[in-house]
């Protein structure tokens, strides 16, 4: 990917990629999901409920770029330091799979987004033009990042910052039309709206909460290019607090402009309808271009860390040797390669769902949620046993506090997630583990201990499940 010696990335460039990863297609459909979930009040907790899970999990992305500096390419490495090498593994294949998923989350959004203009060509992102359409745009940054890293980290930056301004617009717009009256009435839930308890209301945004902050660890999996060390765990918060005051604002503003029940039918990018509706069609143009250039950029930040990930684990023997080969322009090509063989893969799969943007969406959440909980789980460990905090032994109780917090929040999730998508992840996980079988049989060694035996045989009856629900009609995608 370059050597240490002639790439490195500012703090600048480390918090936009933070924010590259995060502001991508979830912040542009927060309107329409909070809207058909909940209302004001019940958006404020899911967002205090997420912003101080995520945040927590945060510090410990933060804490642990300090502690253990030794560690690189953070997510799986950390869950292989505290868990040993087969949840080290599943933690690599869930994040990369996951970020796959996220990926193909993104090309359907294209999709959709084209869709408002060309309905009858595109329809809602999962016809066969805009599968096409989605196929030759994933191979097309495929061949342009495998020209080097540098110049795609490049655009990265310069697109971060370009797609901000339709957020912004959006959000001056709707403090502009602010109307107390409208606000008021849709606070605990408007009218027209199903009757729901707050429990529910806050655990139906609990996902797309999950999504939207996904790539709070962007600096944290590029870590070893930092310029400082240090540079990552600030960056990786100077992220988060601001991506996060953006999608409370882009959430909340909405309910004081229309009714709840109009919010909960507009069309995905929720975000362009909300705005067409105070300032004309022009708005929606404009939410539309800033949707396509946005996701293209975070797709672009993605495909960086999935290649990244798939690296960095085979450069440590977590996954099969062929992954860690690098072409001339030092770009871990193999990785890449299967990388965009399994999201077109799963693109063409959009096809036969029968909402693949929601359902895309959902599957990238729970799949981020194992390497999130093994993280937060190595930062209680750490925290415990004192190393990398000798000088520094005072800070021992708050990390071991924020991880803890961390820990119950992601377990959370899963448990808001529900058992269905639960299931369809092991199906997932199941034969992705052959490429652990191939790792540990080059390095000959044994596959696994007592415990990662009974973790792989819970994996293993988990997606038998998963596969006879799906195969059943039962759990349908």
């Amino acid at each position: 990917m370059g050597s240490d010696s002639t790439q490195k990335f500012s703090l600048f460039a480390l918090t936009a990629m933070v924010v590259g990863s995060m502001v991508g297609a979830g912040i542009f459909n927060l309107p329409g999901r909070f809207g058909a979930a909940t209302g004001p009040f019940g958006a404020m907790i899911a967002w205090a409920i997420a912003g101080t899970g995520m945040y927590m999990l945060a510090r410990v992305f933060q804490a642990l770029a300090e502690k253990r500096p030794d560690i690189d390419s953070g997510v799986f490495a950390y869950a292989k330091a505290g868990f040993g090498n087969y949840m080290g593994f599943l933690s690599a294949f869930g994040y990369w799979l996951g970020s796959c998923l996220g990926n193909v989350f993104y090309w359907v959004l294209i999709g959709s987004t084209l869709g408002r203009f060309f309905p009858e060509i595109f329809g809602d992102g999962s016809s066969v033009t805009a599968i096409i359409v989605s196929l030759i745009g994933i191979w097309a940054f495929h061949f342009m990042i495998l020209r080097g890293v540098e110049q795609a980290a490049f655009i990265n930056t310069i697109v971060t910052v370009a797609k901000i301004v339709p957020i912004i617009v959006f959000i001056l717009a709707l403090i502009f039309a602010f109307n107390y009256a409208q606000f008021s009435e849709n606070f605990f839930g408007g009218p027209g709206m199903p009757e729901k308890s707050l429990i529910a209301q806050v655990r139906d945004t609990m996902l797309i909460t999950v999504f939207v902050f996904l790539g709070i660890e962007g600096a944290s999996v590029y870590s070893r290019f930092a310029k400082e060390r240090s540079d990552v765990g600030t960056a990786t918060i100077l992220g988060f607090v601001g991506v996060t005051g953006l999608m409370v604002a882009v959430t909340l503003l909405p309910y004081a402009v229309l009714p709840q029940s109009a919010i909960a039918a507009v069309q995905q990018p929720s975000l362009a309808t909300v705005l067409e509706a105070v300032v004309g069609h022009w708005g929606a143009v404009f939410i539309s271009i800033g949707v396509l250039v946005s996701v293209l950029g975070a797709y672009l930040a993605w495909s960086l860390i999935c290649a990244e990930v798939l690296f960095a684990a085979a450069k440590s023997d977590d996954m099969p040797k062929l992954f860690a080969a690098q072409n001339g322009n030092r770009v871990p090509a193999n990785a890449l390669w299967l990388t965009n063989i399994v999201v077109s893969l799963f693109v063409i799969s959009t096809y036969w769902s029968r909402d693949a943007f929601n359902f895309m969406l959902d599957m990238t959440s729970v799949t981020a949620l194992l390497p999130y909980l093994l993280v937060a789980g190595y930062g209680v460990l750490l925290a415990r046993s004192g190393v990398g905090y000798e000088t520094t032994p005072d800070e021992r109780g708050r990390d071991q506090v924020f991880a803890s917090i961390a820990v119950v929040y992601t377990i959370i999730m899963f448990i808001a997630a529900g058992l269905k998508y639960v299931l369809l992840v092991a199906v997932l996980f199941v034969p992705g583990t052959i490429l652990y079988f191939w790792a540990r049989r080059e390095q000959n060694l044994q596959l696994f201990n007592p415990t990662e035996l009974i973790v792989f045989a819970t994996t293993v009856v988990a997606g038998l499940i998963g596969a006879y629900g799906l195969l059943t009609g039962i759990i349908t995608p």
